[in-house]
């Protein structure tokens, strides 16, 4: 390894979480400079292999959320190349980014999770929408959320509180994908988990509380002013350890690397249910790992730098 490892940021790309993707290679970019690695930053386009091939980076960190990012896509490019990654393989990520089949994955390995149906758009014409829903309705009762089955920073996703909203929130699931995952809405104090690995195994940060006035939407994320967060969660020590405990379980079951967040919910009776699980978490002033991070003492520019050097 070298003293100083040439990193090349991936960010951008088409999907609807462009614009949070380049927030977040920006940020994370100009911590890596601050630390003293030669860093470059390429969007998802097609001049990406040229530059990439030309340049031959000791580490690639792809940064790119939704599809093409957070499915693995990119990463299997970055390996066809030869290259390192800073964060889980494309075979990981893509099991991670499935909602349902993450949930899957982990209710064998014993972690809770709410009740839910995975249903394709397709269903719905041959079926009949009204057929379909009452079924759920009467399945896993209200109130209810829904949302795409692969996806995040939580577009096409709604809270249904009648069976009355439930067809719209289904028409707005559909338009981010074709399969919508809709799941028994749970209470309690909602906290995001982020994992590191530094090199020595991986390690739960501090959680992070989020409390909104109203849905943690898009708009909730990444507009200053909507979302109060609490870093460290105000949670007694046992609280503490039962979710980091459950984000180190996820991490460990789906085989991610280096870096990944759980978002969690811990139910008053003590419970914790996973939600779901991100492997190119936000990176940008109100993301939830830079928080975490910070509450655990950490600089980022050592940090992100440290993940860098795990990774070759």
């Amino acid at each position: 390894m070298t003293t100083s490892p040439r990193v090349a940021v991936l960010a951008g790309g088409l999907t609807h979480e462009r614009d949070v993707s380049l927030r977040s290679g920006r940020r994370v970019a100009e911590a890596l400079r601050t630390s003293g690695l030669e860093v470059s930053v390429h969007d998802i386009d097609a001049d990406l292999i040229p530059a990439l091939v030309a340049l031959r980076p000791d580490v690639v960190w792809p940064i790119v959320h939704g599809p093409t990012g957070e499915d693995g896509a990119v990463s299997h490019v970055v390996e066809l190349l030869g290259l390192r990654l800073v964060g889980s393989g494309p075979h990981e990520a893509r099991v991670a980014w499935n909602k349902p089949v993450a949930k899957a994955v982990l209710e064998r390995a014993g972690v809770h999770t709410p009740a839910y149906a995975t249903l394709p758009h397709t269903l719905f014409r041959e079926l009949g929408a009204t057929s379909v829903l009452d079924a759920i309705v009467a399945r896993l009762g209200l109130p209810l959320v829904v949302k795409p089955s692969r996806g995040g920073s939580a577009l096409g996703v709604s809270w249904v509180t009648t069976a009355d909203e439930l067809p719209r929130a289904m028409v707005e699931c559909f338009a981010y994908g074709d399969i919508a995952l809709v799941e028994r809405a749970v209470t309690g104090t909602e906290v995001a988990v982020s994992v590191v690995d530094l090199g020595d195994g991986p390690l739960a940060l501090p959680a992070v509380e989020i409390v909104t006035d109203g849905p943690y939407d898009y708009d909730a994320r990444y507009n200053a002013g909507r979302t109060e967060y609490f870093a460290p969660a105000r949670l007694t020590p046992d609280e503490a350890a039962a979710v980091a405990g459950v984000a180190l379980r996820v991490h460990h079951e789906l085989g991610l690397s280096r870096l990944s967040r759980s978002d969690l919910i811990l139910r008053p009776d003590g419970v914790v249910e996973f939600i779901e699980v991100n492997v190119a978490p936000g990176m940008t002033e109100t993301s939830l790992l830079p928080q975490a991070a910070e509450a655990a003492g950490y600089e980022l520019p050592a940090l992100y730098r440290a993940l860098v050097e795990a990774s070759l």
